[in-house]
């Protein structure tokens, strides 16, 4: 067998300087990841089961109302129920406005969803005040078109009632007239049965004091409101004493709001003045009750003691009441005559 030879490698200077060869380009091997596939295939599982409890968390935040959301002001219906808060006196409404303007919305109003065919879409419960400092505030900056806003759900009209009011109770002190003429508005919104079940519902959190004076003051509401130009000005012990007359005069009221109408009062002292004065028609006061015996006489002019007649007159209501064995259809029709002849 013959025998290999050994093969050397030419010279390099044999054919001049060969030029030097370029340095072999390595590609770079694929990253391989440290961990098993077991374990990627793992992590991949728990970062999406996170994320869909993040989502579920979020969707259960936003339907029990507990998720802040930006509401566009368009979208938003003020009138939704009807108010407690009958106005915002011009300087509260501005400080306000300012504290907005300078540290933003603090607190959330809250909304509820009428649906996607509804316009505007959400109804305000709560955060009247604020709702109306940020559209004014709207009219100057574009950065103010929309309010921070808790969806709620209320089940019924009278928990969300209840919450306006509670809300209210809680940061703004409003009037007794506000308060009381919320609770005649719930009545004839047919939200409540009657008045005590509305004043028991929208106020149980306040003493049955306060209560009862809230109840007096819905005699004013329902007697004057639209009528009085500066309702909120009414004080407790003011309040207490109107209710009180209007009760005891029925006529009163047709009074107050025909005056009321022919000459508006240009300011809440003015208003209240008329409110305390005594009715127009008023009389000098008297006793309550005047007692009078009067006796009828007979045929030979003899007064008859068997006919005693008891007068009992009530200037205030303008009642004149008889009474005794001398009331027969035989006075009535005497009565009748001298009126008539009066008259």
């Amino acid at each position: 067998m013959a025998k290999r030879k050994r093969l050397t490698a030419a010279n390099p200077d044999y054919l001049g300087t060969a030029p030097e060869a370029p340095a072999p380009r390595i590609a770079p091997e694929p990253r391989s990841s440290s961990l098993p596939p077991i374990a990627q295939v793992a992590g991949e599982v728990s970062a999406s089961a996170a994320l869909g409890e993040l989502s579920r968390a979020m969707e259960e935040a936003r339907a029990e109302g507990r998720l802040v959301q930006a509401i566009p002001l368009d979208q938003i219906d003020p009138g939704h129920l009807v108010r407690d808060r009958i106005e915002a006196e011009e300087e509260e409404l501005r400080t306000l406005m300012e504290s907005l303007r300078t540290r933003g919305q603090q607190t959330p109003i809250e909304l509820v969803d009428r649906g996607e065919s509804a316009a505007p879409r959400y109804g305000l419960i709560s955060g009247w005040r604020r709702l109306a400092a940020l559209k004014r505030l709207s009219e100057e900056d574009d950065r103010f078109g929309t309010a921070l806003a808790l969806i709620r759900a209320p089940k019924t009209a009278s928990d969300a009632y209840v919450a306006m009011v509670e809300e209210n109770e809680i940061r703004v002190g409003l009037s007794y007239y506000e308060r009381a003429r919320i609770v005649v508005k719930a009545v004839e919104q047919g939200v409540f049965e009657d008045r005590q079940t509305a004043l028991r519902t929208l106020f149980a959190n306040v003493s049955r004091a306060k209560r009862s004076k809230i109840g007096s003051f819905t005699r004013i509401v329902e007697a004057l409101d639209g009528a009085l130009r500066f309702p909120s000005a009414i004080g407790e012990r003011t309040g207490l004493d109107l209710a009180r007359r209007l009760d005891e005069n029925p006529g009163l009221a047709e009074r107050l709001k025909e005056e009321l109408r022919q000459t508006p009062a240009p300011d809440a002292e003015a208003e209240l003045a008329r409110l305390e004065a005594p009715a127009p028609a008023a009389r000098p006061k008297a006793p309550k009750q005047e007692r009078s015996p009067a006796r009828s006489r007979d045929a030979d002019g003899e007064t008859a003691g068997a006919r005693h007649i008891e007068t009992i007159y009530d200037p205030d209501r303008g009642v004149l009441t008889l009474k005794g064995p001398g009331v027969d259809g035989e006075l009535h029709a005497a009565l009748q005559r001298w009126l008539e002849d009066r008259a």
